[in-house]
């Protein structure tokens, strides 16, 4: 009769682990492998446990982790998880061998996605804001009557045409001068900031713009790059940071010396309007006028008033003695106050003739034309190039050489 398996001398049988035994082998092997790890997932079922703990599930649409955040993480990092929320985890993979289960013991946390750029945000802001770069004894006034204006942007977008045809309506003096930038990509942060520093270099304008149009925050992000932040604080010149977002802020809106909304909306700013100023040299035309009318009737009221005293009684009588002498004294009182006001008049007439001189399309409102080449207003026959292209401009509107 053969022996069975249970008959086998006892020398013959393989080593065979307790539960104990082989979970630790497990542990071993899994937490060698995986230590340092990143994950990124979904947030379940948050828990806060009563020594302070947090514990979670990280998890998709096909797999659960479970993870652990011990206490003094939680403080470290400041943490606030939520339901739902997408996060990248990184920490080191632990097996617990009393329930046979393995766990992520999480050490980082950070934003998946869109959050991680905000959480590179908040962390810049934060570190600038400290270094004192958003302090309002840094910011510069933006001159009143600038002659000249800077812009970085990308020559080919909407923001530089838009700014350029309000600066005509508003300002038609304005010399306007384009810094080609790339406004999104991996290159745009150090293009725009080496265009400032370019400008600042130059000298050569009143005020800076810096912009683009709207887009979303990645498209966005060249503005929140530290080196743009640096070239703005750096530069000598007047700064509006013209990001096309109304309702966010980026890094460049706090640093710059006033920020608008939108790349239009830091032309209206940093110009004024010349039909408002039109109106208000009528303005004050009025007002001169209407001073003077009110001075005169001031000064005959007061004639009159002191005409009627016992002295002024006696100097009527010896001006009536005098007789002709009485009306030359009337007669020069009125040349003098006449000539009072036509100087007025012609001071605001003056004022208003050289503002209209300055205009450089009145030329063309009474019938001349001008060239342009590259939009520069070709002045003499030496400048213009006869192998480039150009416009020919009337009051009512252009045509360009093919």
């Amino acid at each position: 009769m053969e022996p069975t398996l249970f008959d086998q001398p006892t020398e013959n049988k393989p080593s065979i682990p307790t539960v104990s035994e082989f979970t630790g082998q497990v542990k071993v092997l899994l937490e060698d492998h995986f230590s340092d790890v990143m994950v990124e997932g979904e947030v379940s079922q948050p828990k806060i446990s009563r020594n302070g703990h947090m514990y979670l599930t990280l998890k998709d649409e096909q797999a659960q982790l479970p993870c652990v955040i011990w206490r003094s993480t939680i403080n470290r990092l400041d943490l606030k998880l939520e339901q739902g929320q997408q996060v990248i985890v990184g920490g080191n993979l632990q097996v617990y061998p009393p329930h046979g289960r393995y766990q992520l013991i999480v050490n980082s946390v950070q934003q998946a996605g869109q959050g991680a750029l905000q959480q590179a945000f908040e962390r810049l802001k934060k570190k600038l804001e400290q270094e004192g770069l958003f302090d309002q004894a840094h910011k510069q006034r933006l001159p009143e009557f600038p002659k000249s204006v800077g812009i970085v942007t990308s020559a080919t977008g909407a923001a530089f045409q838009d700014m350029r045809s309000t600066f005509e309506a508003r300002w038609p003096l304005l010399t306007v001068k384009l810094h080609h930038a790339s406004v999104q990509g991996t290159s745009a942060a150090s293009e725009i900031a080496a265009a400032i520093r370019w400008f600042d270099q130059q000298q050569n304008v009143d005020v800076l713009i810096i912009g683009r149009g709207g887009g979303s925050l990645e498209d966005l992000w060249p503005f929140n790059e530290e080196v743009v932040a640096r070239a703005v604080h750096e530069c000598s010149i007047p700064i509006v940071s013209a990001v096309g977002h109304e309702t966010d802020f980026s890094i460049s809106d706090f640093v710059a010396d006033f920020r608008a909304a939108t790349p239009t909306q830091a032309a209206v700013a940093i110009v004024p309007d010349i039909n408002e100023m039109k109106m208000f040299v009528e303005d004050q035309q009025r007002r001169v006028e209407e001073a003077v009318k009110n001075s005169i009737r001031r000064k005959k009221e007061l004639v009159e008033y002191y005409g009627k005293t016992y002295a002024l009684q006696k100097v009527k009588e010896k001006v009536a003695r005098l007789g002709s002498k009485r009306v030359d004294l009337d007669h020069r009182m009125k040349s003098r106050m006449a000539e009072l006001m036509n100087r007025k008049k012609n001071q605001v007439l003056d004022l208003q003739h050289r503002l209209d001189q300055q205009n450089p399309k009145a030329p063309l409102e009474k019938g001349f034309t001008r060239i342009l080449q590259n939009d520069n207003w070709i002045r003499a026959a030496s400048e213009f190039d006869a192998e480039s292209p150009f416009e020919i401009e009337w009051k009512d509107g252009k045509v360009s050489s093919r």
